[in-house]
């Protein structure tokens, strides 16, 4: 009987013994798997992970990592080449539409300065309005092809937001009047200070303050807090949470914008996300409210 239990013990050891090298080669396995697709991730290469064991699951499971891992390699090289053409598409466009537009826009100053009737003068004002529109979409699409693009902003520098927030409202006082709009602005003493490019800031907060002005129903409240959100928050009666979540969709713009190219707050979240900020819209109770989030 001591004999038997003896020996069911020198098993059980061996056994166990076997089970914990099959579970520390496992490990060892994983933990070289994380770092080949660590290190893969870091750089372009079609170099398959290597294994120091020879265990037939877990260089299945590395196989099957590296296929994965190829496909998602195809498909990012994909997108970068489509995104690229995009974009050079959408620059092409932009400075193709300029040449035709300036010619159009001399030819319509000569046709002002000739007597025609009050009804061909109507017809004109009307080709006048559409061209406006139109140039204002060329400069916002050479605009956009610049942000998307370049790495123009790269640039950082302590920017102070309680200052650049106040600039960027008067820059916009005469529209605000022009529209009957008498902001609250709250404003903290205390300086917020942030490490972003001046002029892409300036750009974020013209955008969302303009969007403001088209979209709002008479009113507006601006507020900055200390932790660096730029609350952005007005009545929009004829805006829906449906509507509010697409405002950054590139091009989309609802009846009640005018003259509206559907680019500016796609503009505005491309440079808040080079910047390492957020940018998101939401409704509440008939209140259309944008954040700009800067994070310390």
């Amino acid at each position: 009987m001591v004999y038997l239990l003896g020996v069911l013990c020198a098993v059980l050891f061996v056994v166990n013994g076997i089970l914990i090298m099959k579970i520390q080669g496992m490990r060892r396995a994983a933990d070289e798997i994380c770092q080949e697709i660590d290190a893969r991730l870091g750089r372009d290469t079609n170099v398959g992970i290597d294994l120091t064991i020879s265990d037939g699951k877990m260089r299945l499971l590395a196989a099957e990592m590296d296929r994965q891992m190829r496909r998602l390699r195809k498909e990012h090289i994909r997108y970068l080449q489509g995104d690229k053409e995009l974009k050079e598409a959408v620059t092409n466009i932009s400075h193709d539409l300029r040449t035709p537009l300036t010619a159009i826009c001399g030819y319509m100053e000569l046709l002002e300065q000739e007597e025609v009737s009050e009804k061909v003068r109507g017809y004109l004002a009307v080709v006048q309005e559409r061209i406006d529109t139109l140039k204002q979409l060329t400069e916002e699409l050479f605009r956009y092809s610049l942000v998307v693009s370049a790495n123009q902003y790269e640039e950082r520098e302590s920017v102070n937001l309680n200052l650049a927030l106040e600039e960027s409202i008067a820059g916009y006082y005469g529209a605000l009047k022009e529209a009957g709009i008498t902001p609250r602005i709250c404003i903290p003493e205390k300086k917020v200070m942030r490490q972003l490019n001046k002029a892409a800031l300036s750009r974020i907060l013209a955008n969302v303050i303009g969007n403001a002005v088209k979209y709002s129903d008479g009113d507006l409240e601006i507020t900055l807090s200390g932790n660096g959100c730029i609350v952005f928050r007005n009545h929009a009666k004829e805006m829906n949470q449906v509507l509010a979540e697409r405002l950054f969709d590139r091009f989309y713009t609802v009846e009640t914008g005018k003259n509206a190219t559907g680019l500016g707050l796609s503009i505005a979240r491309a440079l808040t996300e080079q910047m390492g900020g957020e940018i998101f819209a939401s409704y509440e109770e008939e209140y259309l409210v944008i954040e700009v989030r800067f994070c310390s």
